[in-house]
């Protein structure tokens, strides 16, 4: 396995051949950790199935990952279908009993976990190829990938109904936009990214929020909604945008048989006034305090570090944390777009103020 340490009793030239593991009752023994971290585990103590927050099917490709972890290693990895926030609201609820062994989600709520007391310590391997910005020194939060605010449309609709492919959050405002858009809440990573690009490409800051919660009365005034479940209504013309990731938007458009390549566009926006609102998001993950199996939480989250899985995020168009070791599909969105849309904010600022933020949007748009 690329980046994956095999069986200790075997050649660096043979592990790639003989790391297969095939779970309880298998003596293998696989080194996993970075440095401090790096120890030794056995195959005995692999559960039958790992559960690890927000590792989902239909989201980031994940269906492959775990079915390559399973094929690899004999531990099925449970289809966790739940938010970022939603796994927090269940970390705190189960406090004193931990279900899951990861979390994996929203890199800012990761941190709201650590500061909560919800994690401990762990630097996979591969830990040291992720920018210090996006991983704790400690060693408790490591980004996996990132992915930036994107809105995607059926060209075909827009063709129908004359209207030209939105270039900024203004152009969302259109009648027949608002009508049938769909997004999410920013109680989930996806839906308070998606907040605070709009709030950016309207003259706003994580001071001044009212921009996002005017821009949201306004959209559902005019129809929009906002929900989980659009991908499926998307693919049937039921709602002709939605606003989540650029990945969502190109993953669907090369991977889904559903709907035809030619009527999916995907595109980042800026403001009026030549602000950019398209904020780049990291993803990542975290061992819990406490958690059941361990060390197969050590090994999975070794695993997904692994150039092996990262490449699998790039086949579902999700930049991964350590995408400059890889190939960029030529389907991803120009370049030039993302020097004229995406921005950053202070993600330790982000932490801090999270649960404000989500408070504050929600209550005075009312969603």
């Amino acid at each position: 396995m690329a980046g994956l340490a095999g069986c200790l009793t075997t050649s660096n030239s043979e592990r790639d051949a003989s790391s297969t593991g095939s779970g309880g009752g298998d003596a293998e023994t696989y080194e996993v950790g970075y440095q401090d971290f790096q120890t030794n585990i056995e195959a005995t103590a692999f559960p039958d199935t790992l559960y690890f927050y927000c590792v989902q099917s239909g989201w980031m490709n994940w269906p492959s990952l775990m079915q390559s972890f399973e094929d690899s290693y004999g531990v099925a990895v449970h289809d966790d279908d739940r938010s970022s926030g939603e796994a927090l609201q269940h970390m705190r609820s189960h406090s004193n009993n931990m279900t899951h062994s990861g979390y994996n989600g929203g890199y800012t709520y990761g941190i709201v976990a650590r500061n909560e007391g919800f994690t401990q310590a762990y630097k996979p391997q591969g830990w040291d190829k992720v920018p210090d910005t996006l991983k704790t020194d400690d060693g408790h939060v490591t980004a996996t990938r990132r992915v930036t605010t994107a809105v995607t449309y059926r060209k075909d609709i827009y063709e129908e109904r004359g209207l030209d492919e939105p270039t900024t959050w203004e152009d969302l405002l259109q009648p027949e936009i608002t009508q049938d858009l769909a997004l999410q809440t920013p109680q989930a990573a996806v839906g308070l990214a998606a907040a605070l690009s709009v709030n950016n490409a309207r003259g706003g800051s994580m001071d001044d929020l009212q921009p996002v919660v005017d821009y949201y009365e306004r959209i559902q005034e005019g129809g929009a909604e906002f929900t989980d479940n659009f991908l499926a209504q998307f693919s049937r013309g039921e709602y002709a945008t939605f606003v989540r990731y650029d990945y969502s938007g190109l993953d669907l458009k090369y991977n889904n048989d559903e709907v035809a390549e030619e009527n999916v566009g995907v595109a980042l926006l800026g403001g009026e006034n030549g602000n950019k609102g398209a904020l780049n998001m990291p993803y990542g993950y975290a061992l819990l305090e406490g958690a059941p199996n361990p060390a197969a939480g050590k090994l999975f989250m070794d695993y997904v570090l692994s150039l092996e899985g990262q490449q699998q995020f790039l086949d579902a168009y999700v930049r991964p944390i350590r995408s400059s070791e890889l190939e960029l599909p030529d389907e991803f969105i120009d370049p030039a777009e993302y020097d004229r849309t995406e921005f950053q904010v202070d993600y330790s600022q982000l932490v801090d103020r999270q649960e404000d933020i989500i408070r504050e949007i929600t209550r005075g748009a009312n969603i």
